[in-house]
């Protein structure tokens, strides 16, 4: 869906009819998609510019239009990244995007069971999580609107972490518009009913940070994407009208 957003050609039917059903609703997609991407170029060249050489981007989606392995490249080539998706049709074809020189793997693996997805054999194969790593989790929580269940994967992805490590997080927030918020909430999330209600949950700014207990969240903290450390001439759009925020915090 980011993919048709911004007027890529790596989607499917079924991406663009959600994406137009989305855009009903709020019109700013487009903006926020490319916002979004810009902030993941950014935070993955700050992460190698830290000494990072590791990456796992978990819920990927397709690794077009950008992608982790794609910024990487002309500043740390020798960078090895991960992409995750549970969808096998998606896993399928981003492999196919995939330059077989590159030291990139795609695997499908479901994050709500993280120690399985930790275990993969692909994972431990290019990844040696005893060394510091960064774990993306870009526009991935926003999808498990059970609270103890996002709060499991996080502590569990900590724990696994070696210290030197970095997690990202970006997600939407209900604070600036919690009407739109919810009605999107409806389309992105799984409708499946939990204990007789379906959950349609969109967090707070405190509530995202508070998933990050335990880490250090570096500065300027838990911000609208286009004010997480903006480059030369940006931001060129106004960061109260992304209702996104992102951050990154470090494992001591």
């Amino acid at each position: 869906m980011a993919d048709y957003f911004m007027g890529g050609k790596d989607n499917f039917a079924a991406d663009r009819e959600a994406a137009e059903l989305a855009l009903q609703v709020a019109p700013d997609l487009p903006m926020i998609s490319r916002e979004a991407r810009k902030f993941l170029g950014r935070a993955v060249r700050f992460l190698a510019e830290a000494g990072i050489r590791q990456f796992i981007d978990v819920g990927c989606g397709l690794p077009t239009q950008g992608g982790v392995h794609e910024v990487l490249r002309p500043v740390a080539p020798d960078a090895r990244v991960v992409y995750v998706d549970s969808d096998p049709v998606v896993v399928v074809h981003a492999r196919a995007l995939l330059e077989a020189d590159d030291p990139v793997v795609v695997i499908q693996a479901d994050a709500r069971e993280p120690d399985d997805l930790l275990a993969h054999p692909d994972l431990t194969g290019l990844i040696d999580l005893d060394r510091p790593v960064a774990l993306l989790l870009h526009s991935f929580l926003v999808l498990i609107p059970e609270d103890d269940l996002a709060t499991h994967i996080v502590d569990r992805l900590r724990e696994a972490m070696a210290p030197g490590s970095h997690l990202l997080v970006s997600h939407a927030i209900a604070d600036p518009c919690p009407e739109v918020t919810e009605k999107l909430a409806r389309l992105y999330q799984d409708t499946e009913v939990v204990k007789g209600t379906p959950r349609h949950n969109v967090r707070t700014r405190a509530e995202v940070e508070r998933l990050l207990d335990g880490l250090d969240l570096l500065p300027p903290g838990m911000v609208e994407l286009p004010a997480w450390r903006p480059g030369a001439g940006e931001p060129t759009v106004d960061p109260e009208s992304v209702w996104v925020v992102g951050g990154i915090a470090v494992k001591r």
